[in-house]
This record gives C-alpha cells, structure tokens and sequence, in this order.
C-alpha cells in the first residue's frame, strides 16, 4: 500500500519569490510525502531572478518554475489540494477562488524579498528561504495522517507565527 502524497499550494500575489521559494523548499524537503505548488493572485509573469540564484546556490532544481495564476488550480483539471499556505499579507486578505475539496487553509506571512534592493537583497532572499524552511520542516514533523482539519489547522497557523512571521501572521485564513 502506498502512502497518500499531500498536495499543498502556496500563495501569493505575484508568484515569483516567497511561494516559488516555498514549492521548491516542499518538494524538497518533503521527499514524495508531499508535493508543493505554488500560484498568485496577479502573478508576475516571471520568477524573480534572485529566488532562482538562491535555490540553484542551495542546491535544487528551478527547472520548470514559473509564475503562474492561481486560477490553474482551482478548475476540474486541477490537482486535489489538501492545504492552502499564503505567504504575504496582500494574499492572505485577497478573496480567493472556491477551493473544490475544501482544503485546509493557514498563513505563513514573511517580509517580501523582492522588495528589497541592491546589496542586501541576496540576504533578504536567503533569510525569507530560511524562515520558509524552517516552517516546511515544522509541517513535515507533523502527524498528519492522524490528525483532524481543526488540529491541523490548529497547529499550521502556530508554525505561521514562528520566528520571522509578519504581524499579521497566524491571524488570517
């Protein structure tokens, strides 16, 4: 018997640093236990540059990565999503399209890299890829197979208010 794989989708509004950081990060670090995308609200078109630097510097792929709308994922071809992650305050306060299935929902607000400029945006990138990390393998220890949506939101929107989370962190979704 083979183990369920949790589809997670992660927001943003342009989709190009924060949740393709997050997607990366998942599909990553969760090992086929879980499978990670990523979309916007009003997507950029394009990946940031420096999202894309910092992930090949760590090691993982970029291959395949784009901006995408957050459209694709909520008609009938779309996968199933088990949870939904936005990672920017604008997202989090967006009305988001009907989610079929009805997944679970958190957020996980950190400072927009992409906002920063010139010297102290490679930090910025590096910083928001740690804190990323850091919440991914929270909800990789998690126990997800034995626990109920209250429980997991419960604790989803805990591992939103960890170390870097924007004031509004944890209070929406």
């Amino acid at each position: 018997m083979s183990e369920r794989i949790y589809n997670v989708l992660i927001l943003c509004t342009g989709n190009s640093a924060r949740s393709i950081l997050a997607e990366v990060l998942l599909n990553t670090l969760g090992r086929g236990r879980f499978r990670g995308f990523s979309a916007g609200s009003f997507p950029k078109g394009a990946v940031h540059p420096m999202a894309l630097e910092v992930l090949r510097a760590s090691g993982m792929s970029t291959e395949g990565l784009r901006s995408k709308s957050w459209d694709e994922f909520s008609g009938p071809d779309a996968p199933a999503i088990d949870i939904i992650i936005t990672v920017c305050d604008n997202a989090a306060g967006e009305v988001c399209p009907i989610w079929p299935g009805h997944p679970v929902t958190a957020h996980w607000g950190i400072e927009d890299p992409a906002a920063v400029e010139g010297e102290g945006q490679r930090h910025a990138f590096e910083t928001a890829m740690r804190y990323l990390s850091n919440r991914i393998n929270l909800l990789l220890a998690l126990p997800i197979e034995s626990i109920d949506a209250l429980t997991l939101k419960t604790k989803l929107r805990e591992i939103g208010q960890t170390e870097g989370a924007t004031e509004t962190a944890g209070a929406i979704a």
